[in-house]
């Protein structure tokens, strides 16, 4: 069995989509992901040069990823597969607003406390927030973001990259190939890039 472990922000389109694919990669390649908590508005927080909009968009960040990291500190690193899609599910289909509202229909439809959303207003998580924060972008270069994953053999080495940058997800054997590739480039020694400009909004499923 190969571990997969992905750093996402809960509001993130493209962490959402290689997610999503990362379940798809279960169902075909002997694969486990795991989920763990990062948080683009620390990664963003005193740079200059942002887009206006993008720094409106930052600014209620910090609620969503305090919530899942309470949770993850209450019930365990388990619980935020769940706590994910959850969240994920009403972000990104139902685009419902950042706030409480948005955290207490996820936590209830989980069976989770509902005062776990007060965390989203504290910082009495943050230091743990910021331990796997930067335990996620540290391999791969804090300035990279999410998707970032870290991949483990079965010999224990751990294989770390940002991405894969892709929309729609693929499903199926489609995201199997697509993993193999993406072990395949990301495994060899001093390959560190491969790009090309985005055509394309995230597509969500």
């Amino acid at each position: 069995m190969t571990t997969a472990d992905m750093w996402f922000d809960p509001r993130c389109p493209w962490a959402w989509n290689a997610s999503r694919w990362l379940l798809e990669v279960e169902r075909v390649r002997d694969v486990r992901a795991r989920f763990h908590v990062m948080s683009l508005a620390v990664l963003n927080e005193g740079r200059e040069g942002l887009e206006e909009w993008y720094r409106e968009w930052l600014k209620p960040g910090m609620g969503p990823v305090r919530v899942c990291v309470a949770a993850e500190q209450k019930y365990g690193a388990e619980v935020l597969r769940d706590l994910y899609t959850a969240l994920g599910d009403r972000i990104h289909h139902g685009r419902a607003p950042i706030g409480r509202e948005l955290y207490v229909a996820a936590l209830t439809e989980l069976g989770l406390p509902v005062e776990l959303a007060d965390a989203a207003d504290s910082t009495d998580h943050d230091e743990a927030l910021l331990a796997s924060h930067h335990a996620g972008l540290e391999p791969v270069g804090e300035d990279l973001g999410t998707p970032t994953i870290h991949v483990t053999d079965a010999d224990g080495r751990v294989n770390a990259f940002f991405g894969p940058v892709v929309a729609p997800h693929p499903r199926g054997e489609a995201a199997g190939r697509l993993w193999d590739g993406v072990l395949l480039v990301s495994g060899t020694d001093g390959f560190f890039e491969l790009k090309r400009a985005r055509t394309r909004r995230p597509i969500e499923h």
